[in-house]
């Protein structure tokens, strides 16, 4: 845990008692601060009060005596309409931040140069971030992984100089974190997601743009347009910004070529890492990945030698593009993190040939037809969930599909057909481009079924942890 010792003698709300909450409350604590907590939810203050806290109803208290509230990254701040805590710390001149603001306090006070690399993107950032964590584990340093991807920054170990923080940030994280400086901030990609939250997508990606703008050393994709004149501006005023591309050969920075990762600093004539055969990484976005990787440890002095093996070793992350197993030559990917089209064509570019694709579920607007592209590469498609109807007519004349419903008929038809094919590797992929809140309360709980049937398949090979 992280003692919060830069908030010492103040008086802190907080507003939402989920992990990060929790978390905070404890550091507060810690560090010598009074602490007044509250959520709206009754199951999050019985679970909070079970965990030993003491809870106060923000309602009743006197805000003028309050120097800093404290929110959850899911409780609107902004749109759409802020929520009532943040219009009383507002009209009492109280600030707003959230539990990584309190990080980047005690960094700044306790190790002002510790390395800190802060990845944020609309999509793939969970995957980078747990890549770099492991190639710093790997390499034998003291490493610390949280934030968005699941573990609380605060329940993390203080910063040291020579211990590696890697936190995963959200937009809703990043407009809670006035005074965020990480030694290095990667963005990825910025596409519409979130307007809900932040208004116009002009606001979602200026908050976006400010993890990279804020940084000692910008790591951006300018493969995406929008990152692109991120980046443009980055480089005008003067910022250390390293470009990425996997889709261009660049003069500086590093560019994706043939299955090689180039750094463009010595003229690409060497190869910086080779991802052929690397099944844990399949797939243009995860050269991308590699690449924020390579850069990123560049920038905070970890040589890339260090890093090559430990690609090999990258487990990767549970429902996005995870090999379960193979049988028989099939081999099974769940990318239930797939919950939209967007992220489907992802799964759907990372093999060029013989998909048998499971999809459906709740469908987000638009379908699967903006999939087209993709379409030649999948021998067979298996409809699932509430959106079967809609997705057969989508896929009517383009794709041959068969009505499932449910996971297990589509898995095991899936699975006979995949066998049957002459494929040199087919592959039963699911890749939902759908919720799954038709059938499942999360996506994880449907990566988690499909690996179960996949699982009790006879004569599977499983990979890795999948068992």
């Amino acid at each position: 845990m992280i003692p919060a010792t830069t908030f010492a003698g103040r008086r802190i709300a907080i507003f939402g008692m989920g992990r990060s909450g929790i978390s905070t409350f404890r550091s507060l604590a810690a560090g010598g601060a009074t602490v007044f907590a509250w959520d709206d939810g009754e199951s999050s203050r019985s679970a909070a009060e079970a965990d030993g806290l003491a809870l106060t109803d923000l309602s009743g208290i006197d805000w003028q005596t309050i120097d800093s509230l404290v929110l959850a990254p899911g409780v609107p701040l902004t749109h759409p309409q802020p929520h009532w805590t943040v219009n009383r710390a507002r009209e009492a001149g109280v600030e707003i931040i959230g539990d990584i603001e309190i990080f980047a306090r005690e960094r700044a006070a306790l190790a002002p140069h510790a390395p800190f690399i802060a990845i944020t993107g609309t999509n793939g950032k969970s995957t980078t971030t747990a890549l770099i964590a492991h190639v710093l584990r790997a390499s034998g340093r003291d490493v610390q992984m949280g934030g968005n991807i699941g573990v609380p920054i605060l329940s993390l170990e203080p910063p040291a100089q020579s211990r590696f923080h890697v936190i995963e940030m959200s937009s809703y994280q990043i407009d809670l974190t006035p005074t965020l400086n990480p030694s290095v901030g990667i963005l990825l990609n910025v596409s519409a997601d979130h307007i809900d939250r932040h208004g116009t997508f002009e606001n979602y990606a200026a908050i976006k743009a400010r993890l990279a703008e804020c940084a000692d050393t910008a790591v951006v994709s300018v493969d995406d347009a929008t990152v692109a004149a991120i980046a443009r501006d980055l480089i005008a005023n003067h910022q250390n910004a390293v470009p990425l591309s996997v889709q261009s050969k660049l003069v500086e920075g590093y560019y994706f070529e043939a299955g090689r990762i180039y750094n463009a600093r010595d003229g690409g004539r060497g190869v910086v890492a080779y991802l052929e055969g690397l099944s844990n990484l399949r797939g243009i976005h995860n050269a991308q990945n590699v690449m924020a990787t390579y850069a990123a440890l560049d920038a905070v002095g970890v040589p890339a030698p260090e890093l090559g093996d430990a690609l090999k070793s990258f487990p990767g992350l549970a429902h996005r593009l995870e090999e379960i197993g193979s049988r028989k030559g099939v081999v099974f990917v769940n990318d239930s993190k797939a919950t939209n089209a967007e992220s489907a064509s992802v799964a759907l570019a990372s093999f060029d040939r013989d998909i048998f694709w499971i999809c459906g579920g709740r469908a987000k607007d638009g379908g699967v037809s903006s999939l087209s592209t993709y379409f030649p590469r999948i021998s067979r498609a298996y409809l699932i969930g509430e959106s079967e109807d809609d997705f057969a007519m989508q896929l009517d004349g383009h794709v041959d599909f068969a009505r499932c419903g449910t996971l297990e008929i589509a898995v095991a038809a899936a699975a006979r057909d995949a066998a049957a094919s002459r494929g040199s590797e087919p592959v039963v992929l699911l890749a939902p481009a759908c919720a799954s809140f038709d059938q499942y309360v999360s996506f994880e709980k449907r990566g988690d079924h499909f690996r179960d049937i996949v699982t009790a398949l006879p004569d599977i090979e499983l990979r890795g942890d999948s068992a």
